[in-house]
Formats: C-alpha cells, sequence, structure tokens
C-alpha cells in the first residue's frame, strides 16, 4: 500500500471517527469501511484478522445499541459545541493514554467546557451528569468501538 493510500484511509477513519459524534453521519460504517478498504489493499492475514475483528465489534456495538438510553442532546443543556469538544478529548485521550484515555478524555474535556462555562465545580459536575444521562453513555460506547478498531488497524500497521 503506498503512502498516498494509507494517508487516504487514515483520513476516512478520521472522517468516521468524527461522524460517530455528528447525529445522522454513520460514523462506524465509515471506518468500517475504511478497514475493509486497507484489508483489500494489503491482503494479509493480519489485515484479515483485524477486518473480522473490527466487523464483529462493530456489530456487537449495533446489538447492543438498543439497550443504551437514546441520544437525546437538547435535553442535556450543553451545547452542540461542548459534546463535540468531549468526542475530540475522547479520541486524543485513546491515543494519549491507551484505552482508558478514551473515558477520561470525554468526561473531563466536557467538565472542562461547561465548568468555564457555567463558572463553578458544582454546577458543572451537574452538567456533566446530564449530559451523559442524555447523550454520553450512547456516544461513548459507539466512540469507543471505532477508536478500539482504529487502535487494532494502527497495531497491525506498525506491527508489520
Amino acid at each position: 500500500m503506498s503512502v498516498w493510500q494509507l494517508v487516504a484511509v487514515s483520513l476516512v477513519m478520521l472522517l468516521g471517527l468524527i461522524g460517530v459524534l455528528v447525529p445522522g453521519v454513520p460514523g462506524q460504517a465509515i471506518v468500517w469501511a475504511a478497514v475493509l478498504w486497507w484489508a483489500l489493499t494489503v491482503n494479509t492475514p493480519a489485515s484479515w484478522g483485524v477486518l473480522i475483528g473490527a466487523t464483529a465489534l462493530l456489530l456487537v456495538n449495533q446489538a447492543l445499541k438498543p439497550l443504551l438510553p437514546p441520544r437525546h442532546p437538547h435535553e442535556a443543556g450543553a451545547p452542540r459545541k461542548t459534546l463535540m469538544l468531549g468526542g475530540i478529548g475522547a479520541i486524543v485521550g485513546f491515543f494519549v493514554i491507551p484505552v482508558v484515555g478514551a473515558v477520561a478524555g470525554y468526561v473531563g474535556v466536557i467538565y472542562g467546557a461547561e465548568r468555564l462555562r457555567l463558572g463553578s465545580w458544582g454546577a458543572g459536575w451537574a452538567s456533566v451528569r446530564s449530559v451523559m444521562r442524555a447523550t454520553g453513555y450512547s456516544v461513548l460506547v459507539e466512540l469507543f468501538a471505532c477508536l478500539l478498531v482504529t487502535g487494532a488497524w494502527l497495531g497491525a500497521l506498525f506491527w508489520h
């Protein structure tokens, strides 16, 4: 796979990760399509293993989706910008502190943004709890699944 194709796959995967945060955009499908593109191009046992694992994980995530609270961002009371910043914090956190950093980044950035917006410690945490009830759990689970797929893809890239 050429460097330019690898950059293109990376950008599609990043688009999918951001798509998870935007309502109506099929972020999981975009991440999966990027892995499929890579596996078909590279055609190694490791690439097929990553594709099979990604498919299984994303299908399990889709099956569990009805069990999670539905997304109602308007009920959270926090601006859309705060939710987007939380998602970006999760993506950055996942790569800074592998795996567990996604949760810390998501919650931490939402708390920081709401603390600045509302002006007090208590109001910031109250807003974080509200955001997590309204949208946080479903977004975080979907984003975490896509981040695990991305991490597996990166691991396979660096392993070979």
